[in-house]
C-alpha cells in the first residue's frame, strides 16, 4: 500500500507559543495583523487553556492568500509535552469523506464510470440484502441512505473482509430517503465502489489521482514510522496503547487503516492548498483541482432528496446540525465538514474564504467538545474579514 512519506524540504518550521504565521509556499505571502485577528487568537488560547484541546493550528484564507495563521499549545501531552507546530500532522478523521472519497467518486462519475442515481447493487451486487436494493450513490453521498451510523463494534471482529461482509449484510436504520442520518457505512461503501471500479486500493487511487495532481506531499494514509515525531497523537486505544500515526476511528483501524470514511493524515499546509485549489476551480481561475468546475459545483450545492431540510452536497455538509464551523456570518452557499478527532474545514465561495481548524481534541483520554469553538472561530474570522453575510 502507498504510505505517507516525509517530505518537508522548502518548508519553514514554526513552533507554538501563539505565533501568527502567514508565509506560504503556494500563494503570495501576506503579513497578518495581530490586531485584526486578535479575537480569533484569543478564542484559541482560551479554549486550550480551558482544556478543550491540547493545542491547535488555525489558518484563515481569503482572496487567494492565507491571511492569518496561528499555532498554539501542544501536539502531545503524554508521555511528555511537545509543542504544536505548523508542520504537525493530524488524523483528519471524517474530513477524509468529502476531500478524498467523495472526490474520487465524482472523478469516476465525470469519466462516465459511475452514475449518481444508479443503485449501489449495480457495482456491488451483494449490497442489496435487507431492503437496501433501492439505495443509490447519491443517497450514500448525502447520508439519506437509511443505513445506521456505523458497523457494530461490540464483538471483536477484525479485517477488511469481515468489514465488507458486514456492510453488505447491514440492515437499514430507517427507509431510504426518509431522513438524514450521518453514516460511516455510506462512505465505507463508496470507498469499496472506488476500489471496484478503479481496480486500485483506495489509498493508491487517492495518491495517484488526488494528492499527486494537487501537490500534497504531506498527506496520505498509513504514515511511515519516520513521521511519528510530527504526528499529533490521539488517544489510548482499548489495549492502553496511545494512537499516534494509527487511525483513531475504530472501524477504519479494524479495516487496516484505509477506508472511505476515515484514514487520511494531513497538515495545515496541504489542507490550505486543497481549499484554495477548490475555490480557484469554482471561481474559474487556474487550478490544479482534479475535477471540472461543473462537476465540483454539484458536490458543493444541495443534492439531498426533494423537500428535505437537512442540506447536503455530495460529501460536503451545507446546513445540518453538524454545520457549526459555518459560524453566523459565512454565506448560505458555504460548505464544509468536521472530523471527530477535532478537525474542521469550512469554505465560502461567495467571499473567497476558508477557515481551517486543526486540533487533536481527543488526546489523551477522549477529550472535550470543540463544537462551540469551531462556531466561534468561524464567526469571528468572518467578522475580522469584514464579511456581512447572514445565514
Amino acid at each position: 500500500m502507498m504510505m505517507l512519506r516525509q517530505q518537508v524540504s522548502g518548508r519553514r518550521s514554526f513552533l507554538a507559543g501563539g505565533m501568527a504565521l502567514t508565509c506560504s509556499m503556494f500563494t503570495a505571502c501576506a503579513r497578518s495583523s495581530h490586531d485584526q485577528f486578535s479575537a480569533v487568537d484569543r478564542l484559541v488560547r482560551d479554549a486550550i487553556r480551558d482544556g478543550q484541546a491540547p493545542g491547535a493550528v488555525l489558518a484563515i484564507g481569503h482572496d487567494e492568500q492565507i491571511v492569518h495563521r496561528y499555532v498554539y499549545g501542544h501536539q502531545a501531552l503524554v508521555p511528555r509535552k511537545e509543542p504544536m507546530t505548523w508542520e504537525t500532522h493530524f488524523d483528519m478523521a471524517s474530513l477524509t469523506k468529502p476531500t478524498m472519497t467523495a472526490l474520487a467518486v465524482m472523478q469516476l462519475v465525470e469519466k462516465g464510470q459511475l452514475h449518481l442515481d444508479d443503485p449501489v447493487t449495480r457495482y456491488l451486487p451483494a449490497f442489496g440484502t435487507n431492503g437496501k436494493s433501492s439505495i443509490t450513490l447519491r443517497l450514500l453521498l448525502t447520508h439519506y441512505s437509511g443505513l445506521p451510523p456505523d458497523l457494530p463494534l461490540e464483538d471483536a471482529w477484525n479485517g477488511k473482509v469481515e468489514a465488507v461482509r458486514r456492510v453488505m449484510t447491514s440492515p437499514l436504520a430507517n427507509p431510504p430517503v426518509e431522513k438524514f442520518v450521518y453514516s460511516d457505512i455510506n462512505f465505507i461503501t463508496l470507498g469499496l465502489i472506488v476500489e471496484k471500479i478503479s481496480s486500485l486500493p483506495l489509498n493508491d487511487y487517492v495518491s495517484k489521482n488526488i494528492l499527486s495532481p494537487l501537490g500534497m506531499p504531506q498527506s496520505g494514509y498509513l504514515p511511515e514510522a519516520s513521521l511519528t515525531p510530527i504526528i499529533a497523537p490521539t488517544q489510548y486505544d482499548e489495549n492502553g496503547t496511545l494512537l499516534r500515526g494509527v487511525v483513531h476511528d475504530p472501524t477504519a483501524r479494524r479495516m487496516g487503516g484505509v477506508a472511505g470514511h476515515a484514514g487520511l493524515f494531513s497538515d495545515a499546509h496541504d489542507m490550505c492548498l486543497y481549499a484554495q485549489a477548490l475555490l480557484d476551480r469554482l471561481a474559474g481561475r487556474p487550478s490544479t483541482f482534479p475535477l471540472k468546475r461543473e462537476t465540483l459545483a454539484l458536490m458543493v450545492t444541495p443534492q439531498q432528496p426533494a423537500g428535505k431540510t437537512d442540506l447536503r452536497g455530495l460529501g460536503w455538509d451545507i446546513s445540518t446540525h453538524y454545520s457549526s464551523p459555518r459560524g453566523d456570518l459565512f454565506s448560505r452557499h458555504s460548505f464544509g465538514h468536521t472530523g471527530f478527532t477535532g478537525t474542521s474545514l469550512w469554505i465560502d465561495p461567495d467571499s473567497n474564504s476558508y477557515v481551517l481548524t486543526l486540533t487533536n481534541r481527543v488526546h489523551p483520554s477522549g477529550g472535550h467538545s470543540v463544537v462551540k469553538l469551531r462556531h466561534d472561530i468561524a464567526t469571528e474570522a468572518a467578522r475580522d474579514l469584514g464579511l456581512t453575510f447572514h445565514t
